[in-house]
């Protein structure tokens, strides 16, 4: 039944498979837990879930979540899907007033917040590690999958900097590849970080970011997506900020708004980032220009 998700969701990001498995699997053992069938399942019973995952506190994007990942394992059964219904489309709209559709943004990690962030970085092996890290998913507005995905062979060297090869990612599942140029710069130094930690690691071929254990020594193997989140809220805490309000997507975020707040062309920026609707980057437009003219900026 679960391995039914695999079989569909060949076409779809590999982080949205883990994500329909595991919302699935949830909704398999609750099923068991009340004496219902998943499989086929009746919209009743898919409603009664949603009821229950709201009743739990869930957020309305983790219902949205479920009811797609219920939803896809029955067409790749075969199946009607019972989330189609008008009983579970009510119940998820009643779910949605009631738990709001806000969703939480962590904070952008933006230029002068990844300034302050470096100056306490030490000059330790993984310190170079981390500083390269940190600046190039920034530079490059990388994903956190593409991040620690790159290997050597992707950095493409170039008299003004570095031309960064995407092999795959969220939004070309079918490999087509994306390039990404990131500057040598002359303030941030980008290029000049990541030299300095493949020369520190030598490392010639191969993961770009790897492991390295208490003692030092560095691994063949490359770090996980979690790693650079867990690697972001180290730093950002040794700054002295709240890492609470930080993720890996921050890095990503911050290239954005800070592009935005300098008056790059959303066009430019979106060269960059690989966004394909100019709407998706409106909010991080709102944001860096939030003061910009400000209706009461000559009263309050």
């Amino acid at each position: 039944m679960v391995r039914a998700i695999a079989y569909s969701a060949e076409a779809r990001a590999e982080r949205t498979r883990k994500a329909y498995s595991s919302a699935f699997t949830g909704f398999v053992n609750w099923c068991r837990s009340v004496g219902a069938n998943p499989m086929p399942a009746e919209a009743p019973t898919v409603a009664a879930y949603v009821a229950h995952l709201a009743d739990s506190g869930r957020k309305a994007a983790t219902i949205n979540l479920h009811v797609a990942a219920i939803a896809a394992v029955h067409r790749a059964g075969g199946h009607e899907p019972p989330t189609g219904a008008e009983a579970v489309k009510a119940t998820v709209r009643g779910a949605r007033r009631a738990l709001g559709t806000r969703q939480t943004r962590k904070a952008p990690a933006t230029a002068e917040t990844l300034k302050k962030v470096l100056r306490k970085v030490p000059d330790t092996t993984t310190g170079l590690r981390d500083r390269a890290l940190l600046l190039l998913g920034f530079a490059a507005a990388l994903r956190r999958s593409e991040l620690v995905a790159l290997d050597v062979a992707d950095l493409e060297r170039v008299p003004d900097g570095i031309i960064v090869h995407i092999r795959r990612s969220k939004t070309d599942q079918d490999g087509a590849g994306q390039e990404i140029a990131v500057p040598r710069g002359s303030k941030l130094k980008v290029c000049e970080a990541l030299d300095a930690w493949l020369a520190a690691a030598r490392i010639i071929t191969g993961p770009v970011f790897r492991s390295i254990n208490k003692g030092g020594a560095i691994s063949s193997e490359r770090l996980t997506d979690r790693s650079v989140a867990d690697i972001m809220k180290h730093h950002i805490a040794a700054a002295g900020l709240d890492a609470t309000l930080f993720s890996g997507h921050s890095l990503r975020a911050g290239f954005v708004t800070s592009a935005l707040a300098a008056g790059a062309d959303v066009l430019k920026v979106m060269h960059v980032t690989r966004h394909t609707q100019v709407t998706t980057l409106q909010k991080y437009d709102r944001r860096a220009r939030a003061f910009d003219d400000h209706a009461g900026k000559k009263f309050l």
